[in-house]
């Protein structure tokens, strides 16, 4: 078993050290202050203080920055498949409500680090369950990790576990017979599976989708445009497959035009609309599509003098590193003006981000430089972060943020609220 595995002894900086003792789940290799030699990934790295006292443990990955991937901090404790389970079984809990409704079977089991499994993903979809591994440090404990999902997360006896891989492991476990959209547990029938999320039917390619196959992270504010979007024409610009623009046909937009720049992506678009098309409002509403960047796109509608009562703009993340960031707020700043231009008198922008490295108070900051920037004004802008299944358990891990504003022109600047 993976619990018979070698442990490391390991000696941290002072300040890594702080950190741990704090809930940080991330020890830096430039932290290690000293290390027993030959470890493989996958190891326990057990991390004492000065005086040799127990203060961690944690998941031994030596190919990657984050070398230690801390699971247990305080008390020292066994990392068995009894372990695995009380962190699967605590994780089934957050998500209790969501695990009875019928309404919605597609969300996120495991939410890496945040449920305490720090670089493991686990995402259900209908009946089938796909698991994305970060670090190939799960791999020796993976037979431990799937018999603690079948006791706590299988929906039913034969339901598929399918094995997703970071691009940074796809060569990397080659060589070990591990490859990306393999299928570990049960059968699947077909690579699309079919799930529910607030009562609508969405697709997941299970296999190569991106991810896991859909994002799941935007559920709740997909149920918010859903709300809001009566009588609204709505563009939606990074649709990806369709998630915000299924979810305001369904919500009685009259128009919905999905803009992305992958073709595959803008076809899941129109088979997930078709899909819900037994819904009187979605049948009712036209449905646009534009396969393109999403700057050039924007440019060209507002030559055209095309106006949106309600604009979406949720693009991927524009900071995966640090140094990413200068470049990321000149980015957001350029669509956000673009999209605020976009929408009508008295419509609404719906604007997201997904990076970890701009935090909310930045990205607020640099919506309202976008509204400078283009003469416009909002009125009563409403923050929202992560859903249920999506906890936060420490500070990277608040990464999702989507703003809900009224825009108006910038004469109306003292309804701000």
């Amino acid at each position: 078993m993976a619990s018979d595995r070698p442990r490391l002894a390991v000696r941290l900086t002072e300040d890594a050290e702080r950190h741990v003792r704090s809930g940080h789940p991330w020890i830096f290799d430039r932290s290690i202050v000293s290390i027993t030699e030959g470890g493989e990934a996958g190891d326990l790295a057990v991390i004492f203080d000065s005086r040799r006292k127990f203060v961690a443990i944690g998941l031994y990955d030596p190919a990657s920055p984050i070398r230690i991937k801390v699971i247990r901090r305080g008390n020292p404790t066994p990392v068995d498949r009894d372990f695995w389970r009380s962190r699967m079984t605590a994780a089934a809990a957050r998500r209790s409500e969501l695990a009875a409704s019928t309404a919605t079977t597609g969300y996120r089991c495991v939410h890496g680090e945040n449920d305490g499994l720090p670089g493991l993903i686990v995402d259900r979809f209908g009946e089938t369950l796909v698991m994305k591994l970060y670090s190939a440090a799960w791999i020796p404990h993976l037979d431990d990790i799937l018999e603690a999902l079948a006791d706590v997360f299988v929906p039913t006896p034969g339901s598929a576990v399918v094995l997703r891989l970071a691009r940074n492991l796809v060569d990397l476990l080659a060589g070990d017979g591990w490859h990306d959209g393999q299928i570990l547990r049960g059968e699947l029938a077909d690579p699309v599976v079919i799930f529910n999320e607030n009562g609508l039917r969405f697709e997941a390619d299970v296999i190569s989708g991106q991810k896991t196959g859909f994002f799941l992270d935007q559920r709740d504010n997909r149920a918010r445009v859903r709300d809001r979007s009566s009588g609204r024409r709505v563009l939606d610009v990074f649709s990806a497959s369709g998630g915000f623009s299924v979810s305001a046909a369904a919500g009685g937009a009259t128009l919905v035009h999905s803009v992305d720049v992958s073709a595959g992506a803008v076809e899941a678009a129109r088979r997930n609309m078709a899909m819900n098309a037994d819904r009187a409002t979605v049948a009712a509403c036209r449905h646009d599509v534009t396969v393109g960047d999403a700057a050039s796109v924007m440019s060209d509608l507002l030559e055209d003098g095309r106006r949106y009562d309600m604009v979406i703009v949720d693009p991927p993340s524009f900071a995966s590193r640090q140094s990413q960031r200068d470049g990321a707020f000149h980015a957001y700043r350029r669509l956000l003006s673009d999209a605020l231009m976009l929408v009508d008198d008295r419509g609404m922008l719906v604007a997201s981000s997904c990076s970890s490295r701009i935090s909310a108070q930045e990205f607020t900051d640099v919506l309202y430089d976008a509204a400078d920037d283009v003469d416009r004004s909002l009125y009563r802008p409403e923050m929202f972060e992560h859903g249920v299944d999506h906890p936060v358990g420490f500070s990277e891990g608040a990464y999702l943020k989507a703003v809900f504003a009224k825009v108006r022109p910038a004469s109306s600047r003292t309804l701000e609220g």
